[in-house]
């Protein structure tokens, strides 16, 4: 994966850009052509949501750029990252892009998956198992059950003009949402879905550091979603599912956070 200067009269080598889905955390979880492709690479570009322990599997030599982003400060703006892949292959390096969860599922994938291609730069797309479906399966929670959901949404709760989507209809009876990014927005969200219609009272669980010893899943009353964020000091990485499906316990350690009065006038 070394770049090496082209020979006289040859096009020089453009190297190529795998976009590889971290999984949730546990290293046990990546696919066996992510753990090689981490294993065996020179260039490793990971996002701040990619476990330590799945970095620690990079060989000593290899490079390793963080483009980690949280909602205060970026290290790198999307544009940047996109050129950063580009400029990479086009010098001949392979490029392992690690994403925590799946590329192409809030990963943003798409952006540098295109952006490589109007570059000319090959790329692969090696899926991870998604966020939603590692942090639901470690928590015990079916994101479907014959009794209680039979479609799942998923939604962005951090993201440009949240309080102008239309989110009617995504989350009730039947339905499970599960919402990405929503730490910082629980507030909003919650008000959001409940102007929607939905009861104060749907049970939601907050899955935080899914699949790593650290793992919490913390439960609250929609209304109460917000405190519950506050009161336990909730951190990244987290899902919210919203639906039926969060009142099933799997027997794991979990606690429960009732909301600060829920009466309603009449």
């Amino acid at each position: 994966m070394q770049f090496e200067p082209a020979l006289s009269g040859q096009a020089p080598r453009i190297g190529t850009v795998h976009l590889v889905g971290a999984g949730p955390g546990d290293p046990d979880l990546l696919t066996l052509r992510a753990a090689r492709l981490v294993m065996g690479a020179a260039l490793i570009v990971h996002d701040g949501l990619v476990d330590p322990r799945i970095l620690a599997m990079a060989r000593p030599a290899a490079r390793l750029v963080s483009v980690a982003k949280s909602r205060s400060r970026h290290t790198m703006k999307q544009d940047e990252i996109n050129a950063l892949l580009v400029r990479e292959a086009l010098s001949g390096h392979d490029v392992v892009r690690l994403k925590g969860g799946d590329p192409f599922i809030f990963g943003r994938g798409g952006e540098e998956a295109q952006a490589c291609r109007t570059a000319g730069v090959p790329v692969e797309v090696v899926p991870g198992i998604s966020s939603a479906l590692g942090a639901s399966a470690a928590a015990q929670i079916p994101l479907t059950h014959r009794d209680h959901a039979s479609i799942v949404s998923f939604v962005a709760g951090q993201c440009k003009g949240l309080s102008d989507q239309d989110w009617s209809g995504l989350a009730g009876k039947g339905r499970t949402l599960v919402i990405f990014m929503g730490l910082a927005t629980a507030a909003q969200i919650s008000e959001k879905l409940m102007a929607d219609g939905l009861a104060p009272d749907v049970p939601v669980a907050v899955i935080e550091k899914a699949t790593r010893s650290d793992m919490r899943v913390l439960r609250a009353p929609l209304a109460g979603l917000a405190d519950l964020v506050a009161h336990e000091n909730v951190e990244s990485p987290a899902l919210i599912v919203i639906g039926e499906v969060a009142r099933i316990e799997g027997g794991l350690p979990d606690r429960t956070i009732r909301a600060l009065a829920l009466e309603t006038e009449q």
